[in-house]
């Protein structure tokens, strides 16, 4: 029995940091990593947003011989948007522009991640600025949703 037990609590371990690390949240695609990518680089060009990098970190990782599944980073923002943050706390500047991490994991599922608003507001203990969290959280929410839905 204490075997057993040890055995799932190993495997729980384990398991746990991949399933969602703190402070980011994930959102299943139903697109493939690039299809998910193309479609939120889209929307954020839509939206008005300043696309600073397009990282495709698999085929990086592949150059130097090393294999990874589909990943790749988009690196964007809206001073519109960001400064106000900063504007309440300069250090939150660390975490922007936003980025969205679309990844696909073990079980070939494609995934859109993002640092939630409200971690950010946490770490960098960000007051005065509830308007600003909400209309970032509300945005990031509509726009990855809409990247990894039809």
């Amino acid at each position: 029995m204490k075997k057993a037990i040890i055995v799932v609590w190993s495997i729980l371990l384990i398991a746990i940091p991949t399933v969602a690390a703190e402070g980011v949240v994930d959102i299943q695609s139903a697109f493939t990593v690039k299809e998910t990518t193309d479609r939120m680089v889209d929307i954020l060009n839509k939206k008005g947003m300043t696309i600073f990098a397009r990282i495709k970190h698999s085929e990086s990782a592949a150059k130097v011989g090393i294999k990874i599944r589909n990943t790749e980073l988009i690196i964007f923002g809206n001073p519109k948007v960001g400064s106000p943050l900063m504007a309440c706390e300069q250090s939150v500047a660390i975490d922007l522009p936003q980025k969205a991490l679309i990844w696909e994991d073990a079980n070939d599922h494609v995934w859109i991640s993002y640092n939630d608003p409200r971690y950010l507001e946490k770490k960098h203990n960000i007051t005065g600025c509830e308007g600003a969290i909400v209309k970032i959280e509300n945005a990031l929410s509509k726009m990855t949703k809409a990247a990894a839905t039809e």
